[in-house]
């Protein structure tokens, strides 16, 4: 990566390179209209948010759908794992999908599935179906698979020239600001009846459903897909090409995410027990606050970067060092929430200088053609990283708070030597069209 121009579209091997593609109403290439163009990020950014709220929002309801359809404290944990492991199964399959056939074809029919599985979700709950409900989630998880990974791809097939980076932070913004609301609007539902936010959230679906396919307009690919044998061969050649970066920073936005919500879950257990004992909208809202820092540094480090890969390599630095710092810290305080939980806001706000550098990178790394895989396996990454964070938090807090600080700063420094010895941008770093 490092002295060579190695995003802007080039593609490996047998990829071809796309030409400078335009949408049907010519926002892509020439500038569009300010207005309309941020009507179609917001219509982009409804897609991740909906993503979080599909599995966040039920978190709270937990408890109370454990009481009313007797099951376990493992049963009422598949709800969320399930729904995690379809979507991370799937989420490469989808990615293919989008590169051989139009991203919003798939994105729509994603919401679709996402939302119609939601009711029979809701009515599982209802009729106090435990197997429904659990199957119609698995659905739902597939429906995921298809929404904010290949709406990052989307991203880049229609926006050049700095837009794409504008674009990406908003749509990090709106990931982290879905976790900010999900808990809240899910305590606040379940005051209703216990299984209201699964009959609310196919609304959020509608609405998602809506804004895509008024307010967006994909450009049209001017050649065709290549063959399987083909395609899989160039994703091959990829990551022989560019797979010391592409890797590093797969891992560096997984390690990312993974330490994030693995705080907040560590930070929300300590919250519900004495002597703090605060639960629901009350503890959504503190917990919140680390959340707003990531929510509000990856909008303006998205508006800021363009195309700029040096910045974009100092952001990096400079976050992932402030998340290793933030955290070694806590390790000290661990017996002060409150403290901790300033330290959290600042490991956020680390954490919101390197993921729109890195999203803009990995989107830019390859042509338009295969870049929903690229994109995909980056987001199944991520995923896991969500996922697999509360129980490793969980176990790690058994042993010591000290040794889970110590460990995830240590972690942190790691994605730093990652991203200090792998992770070069060239000056006029991204997809500029090229």
């Amino acid at each position: 990566m490092s002295g060579t121009k190695t995003h802007g579209g080039t593609s490996p091997g047998k990829m071809r390179t796309v030409e400078k593609q335009t949408t049907k109403d010519g926002s892509n290439g020439n500038k569009s209209a300010s207005g309309k163009k941020w009507v179609q990020y917001f219509a982009l950014a409804t897609v991740p948010l909906v993503l979080v709220l599909g599995n966040s929002m039920l978190v709270p309801i937990l408890p109370d759908m454990q009481a009313k359809l007797n099951v376990s404290d493992f049963q009422s944990s598949l709800v969320i794992s399930t729904f995690s492991v379809a979507a991370g199964l799937i989420i490469p399959l989808m990615g293919y999908l989008s590169d051989r056939f139009a991203r919003k074809k798939i994105i729509l029919g994603s919401l679709a599935l996402y939302g119609v599985a939601g009711i029979v979700a809701g009515l599982g709950a209802l009729w106090h179906s435990y197997a429904l409900l659990i199957t119609a989630r698995a659905f739902q998880g597939i429906g995921a698979a298809g929404t904010s990974p290949i709406a990052m791809a989307l991203v880049g097939d229609m926006y050049k020239d700095g837009e794409e980076s504008e674009a990406l932070g908003l749509i990090e913004a709106s990931n982290g600001f879905g976790k900010v609301l999900s808990p809240i609007i899910g305590s606040l539902l379940a005051m209703i009846v216990w299984y209201a936010p699964l009959f609310a959230f196919p609304l959020f679906c509608a609405a998602s459903f809506a804004a895509m396919m008024f307010f967006i307009k994909e450009p049209e690919s001017k050649q065709e897909p290549p063959s399987i044998k083909e395609y899989l061969g160039n994703i091959v050649k990829l990551f022989k090409q560019k797979g010391r970066w592409l890797i590093s920073a797969f891992v560096s936005g997984s390690l990312g995410l993974f330490i994030l919500f693995g705080v907040l879950f560590r930070l929300s257990d300590i919250l519900e027990k004495p002597p703090y004992s605060i639960e629901g909208v009350a503890k959504g809202g503190i917990l919140a606050i680390p959340l707003l820092g990531l929510v509000i540094t990856s909008y303006m480090t998205g508006h800021h970067i363009k195309n700029n890969g040096t910045l974009m390599r100092r952001l990096m630095v400079i976050g992932l060092a402030l998340m290793a710092v933030s955290l070694a810290a806590a390790a000290f305080f661990y017996k002060n929430v409150w403290v901790v939980i300033g330290l959290a806001s600042l490991s956020s706000v680390g954490t919101g200088l390197l993921l729109p550098c890195l999203n803009t990178l990995i989107t830019g790394a390859v042509d338009r053609q295969h870049r929903g895989m690229i994109t995909s396996l980056y987001n199944s990454l991520r995923f896991l990283g969500v996922a697999f964070g509360p129980p490793l938090f969980g176990w790690l807090a058994s042993k010591s708070d000290i040794l889970l600080y110590s460990v995830i700063a240590g972690l942190s420094l790691a994605g730093l030597g990652l991203v200090a010895a792998f992770v070069h941008p060239p000056k006029q770093a991204g997809d500029t069209g090229g």
